[in-house]
């Protein structure tokens, strides 16, 4: 349980004598008040953590609703950044809080060797301001910062996290599972049952959930999956030029792919491109995400859309009831994932794409005859991209 300042934790004059300033300095520390030194602030904040002082109410006050939570990002840029301020902005205005955002990046971010802060980072920050509440859209937080936000007291949800949550922590993101289904069964109804999959690397949660659902497609369809077909990587565009590459080495390479996210679907279209290949004539391609470059590409990229916003959105209204008392029965909210249409997918071609040979350094580990050809896929993306032409056959 967090201590408070009270007779059961330290008051806000232990802090200043701990901290070596007097109480009004203090009291402007804990109010976030800018008319304070630097190093002040930083010792003041230490001593915060440390003795573990939360905020209490004024006798007599009213129990007012909380006015301001904290958004933490890795980065205010890129789409997912905007799409995920878009809804947390539009849920708050609408129940009535102000939002706090901060940049994990740099000290005292949750990297912070065995999750302690290592200078005044959203901590630190988050106790002087005395938020009522935090979200985080990060790909995960250490142990040491689950154990600090719970040993405060502080409610706080994650937001679309790309590593699986302890147990007890809230979190919202999407039904990948279902996404990967849904794309494959989108292949399948098109006539395609030489389906590859662009898949993120072994033991990723999200990567594995839409691989699960691609199988879980294939077996519906009484389609024996191959493990040849499946191809890991990380989620850049050289890694799935490579692996696609490697793919239509193949002596029966597929006729539509798969790929876990729009960026290795973008990676793909430039290996058929380099082979002289045609999306979607030759192959057709699927993406993962609904990045805006999905529908700017060229064919518009048929894709599986995550609703980042309505997620973002979602976890706001989540704490919002949390920070008001409740405790959600359900602590995992997966919203659903859709399939949106364009052009990068059509109906298989009556005769089958033959193997699509490469010339001079094509025929190295990218054509399948090294780490990089193994079924697994595991071998690592690295070195020149190769360049060929060749025409389906």
């Amino acid at each position: 349980m967090a201590r408070t300042g009270s007779a059961a934790g330290p008051t806000l004059a232990v802090i200043a004598r701990e901290a070596g300033v007097s109480v009004p300095t203090a009291s402007k520390v804990l109010n976030g008040r800018a008319d304070v030194a630097p190093d002040t602030r930083r010792r003041v904040t230490e001593v915060l953590e440390r003795l573990g002082y939360v905020r209490r109410p004024r006798a007599g006050a009213p129990r007012a609703r909380p006015a301001m939570v904290d958004l933490v990002v890795r980065s205010p840029d890129g789409p997912r950044a905007g799409a995920v301020l878009h809804g947390v902005m539009e849920a708050a205005r609408e129940a009535g809080l102000e939002v706090v955002v901060s940049v994990a990046d740099g000290p005292g971010g949750p990297g912070g060797p065995g999750g302690r802060p290592t200078g005044p980072g959203w901590p630190e920050k988050l106790a002087a301001r005395g938020s009522a509440g935090v979200l985080f859209h990060l790909p995960g937080l250490s142990p040491g910062r689950h154990a600090w936000l719970d040993g405060h007291g502080i409610p706080y949800v994650l937001i679309d996290p790309a590593r699986r949550p302890p147990p007890g922590a809230a979190y919202v993101g999407a039904d990948d599972e279902r996404g990967g289904s849904v794309a494959t069964g989108h292949l399948l109804a098109l006539g395609h049952r030489r389906i590859a999959v662009l898949a993120g690397r072994p033991g990723t949660p999200l990567g594995e959930a839409r691989l699960a659902g691609h199988r879980a497609a294939l077996a519906a369809a009484g389609i024996a999956p191959r493990p040849e077909y499946v191809r890991h990587g990380d989620s850049e565009r050289a890694c799935a030029r490579r692996r696609t590459l490697a793919l239509l080495g193949l002596p029966e390479p597929p006729t539509a792919l798969f790929a876990c996210s729009d960026v290795m679907a973008l990676g793909a279209y430039e290996a058929l491109a380099v082979r002289g290949l045609r999306v979607p004539a030759d192959v057709s391609v699927i993406g993962f995400g609904d990045l805006p470059e999905a529908g700017w590409s060229s064919p518009a990229l048929t894709t599986v859309r995550r609703p980042l916003s309505a997620m973002a959105a979602t976890a706001l209204r989540l704490l919002d009831r949390m920070v008001c008392g409740e405790r959600p029965e359900i602590l995992r909210t997966e919203l659903s994932t859709r399939l949106v249409p364009r052009h990068s997918t059509a109906p298989a071609a009556a005769r089958p794409l033959r193997p699509v040979p490469a010339s001079g350094p094509a025929s190295g580990p990218a054509a399948g005859g090294g780490p990089e050809g193994r079924g697994d896929g595991t071998g690592g993306c690295s070195g020149p991209v190769p360049r060929a032409t060749a025409v389906a056959q």
